[in-house]
């Protein structure tokens, strides 16, 4: 049985975000999601939130711990794409991922910690991607900003880890979201082919490989790069 603990997930009104919060919340967790529009699943507090707004952040947090107390747990999820080829990327293009992707952990990660070493105790999950460590051509700013997060886990580990603080990368290869439903029929095909599994994951299957590395359980793992992929990245 796992302690029931206060946890908020960024981006939580949609896609991998919503389905985090929802597992969430079925194991019996008190838990928060920041969201720029729209809401979390039912039995969430919604919070309005850019994470490349530090002083918004700063009140979102201030308002979860108000209402549901520290955060323990904290799923780093929120992240936006602006794919094109490097030739054609304009500096803007990368930096605004970067400053969403990276910076945005970064920003949410630096509040949260406050609390945690405040409790000795803390659970910080970043969603990456398998781009992060495989490249994705007209991916550069996005798998730029995807590996850095394994950067920022493994250093906040070597950081806090003394603290009962654990940090972890989530890497999802293909899921099964809106976006990747209205791809053509043999373009679908094509990418399933490159995945060992022969299909791709639903954002449930990630949901619940994120709450195991918040549960007690995986006390012990820390600085990992935990594959969700169906063996599309592999020694990576």
């Amino acid at each position: 049985m796992t302690t029931p603990r206060t946890v908020l997930v960024t981006g939580g009104n949609r896609g991998i975000g919503f389905a985090i919060a929802s597992e969430f919340v079925a194991q019996g967790h008190r838990v928060a999601v920041t969201a720029r529009s729209g809401s979390g699943p039912a039995g969430t507090l919604t919070v309005r939130a850019d994470v490349t707004d530090s002083a918004a952040l700063d009140a979102a947090f201030t308002q979860v711990e108000a209402e549901l107390g520290p955060v323990e747990v904290v799923v780093a999820n929120a992240g936006i794409t602006r794919d094109m080829l490097l030739m054609r990327m304009s500096e803007e293009d990368f930096t605004d991922v970067i400053d969403t992707n990276l910076s945005g952990a970064f920003r949410v990660v630096k509040r949260a910690s406050k609390g945690m070493l405040k409790a000795k105790f803390g659970r910080i999950i970043l969603v990456s991607s398998v781009v992060g460590l495989l490249g994705g051509a007209g991916q550069v700013n996005y798998a730029a900003s995807k590996s850095g997060l394994v950067g920022l886990a493994r250093s906040i580990t070597r950081e806090l880890g003394s603290r009962g603080i654990t940090a972890n990368v989530v890497a999802p290869g293909f899921i099964e979201t809106d976006m990747t439903a209205e791809l053509p029929e043999q373009q679908q095909a094509e990418y399933k082919k490159s995945i060992p599994a022969g299909r791709f994951a639903t954002a449930e299957e990630v949901a619940r490989v994120i709450a195991w590395i918040a549960s007690d359980d995986a006390a012990y793992i820390s600085g990992a790069v935990i594959p969700v992929d169906g063996g599309l990245g592999m020694g990576h």
